[in-house]
């Protein structure tokens, strides 16, 4: 998993690319959660997320919660396929409140 971030723009830009997983939570959370604690409004850019579980899920959840607690937004953008299938799979869409599209399975 790669983390690029980008505060250059008016609000800052955190990148995750690869797994969003058991396996790579533990390292992205104390970043994830300094940032949401330093700046009002981040997004989260998902694009390039290749596969996310149960605790990649648990992690955007608490993010969202962290920013609600602080008083700060937290912006989903660029879901990958991955990450609208988990979100899709747990109706998950409406508690993060980012506008996305869910490709209608039944016709693919």
């Amino acid at each position: 998993m790669t983390i690029k971030f980008d505060a250059s723009g008016f609000t800052p830009l955190l990148v995750i690319e690869g797994e969003l997983s058991i396996y790579t939570v533990a390292e992205l959370k104390p970043q994830l959660c300094r940032l949401i604690q330093q700046h009002n409004d981040i997004t989260l850019d998902l694009s390039a997320v290749s596969e996310i579980d149960g605790a990649g899920l648990q992690l955007l959840i608490a993010a969202k919660r962290e920013a609600a607690d602080y008083r700060h937004s937290l912006h989903l953008n660029n879901h990958s396929p991955a990450v609208l299938e988990a979100l899709d799979l747990c109706n998950m869409a409406a508690f993060f409140g980012d506008p996305l599209i869910i490709p209608d399975r039944r016709h693919g």
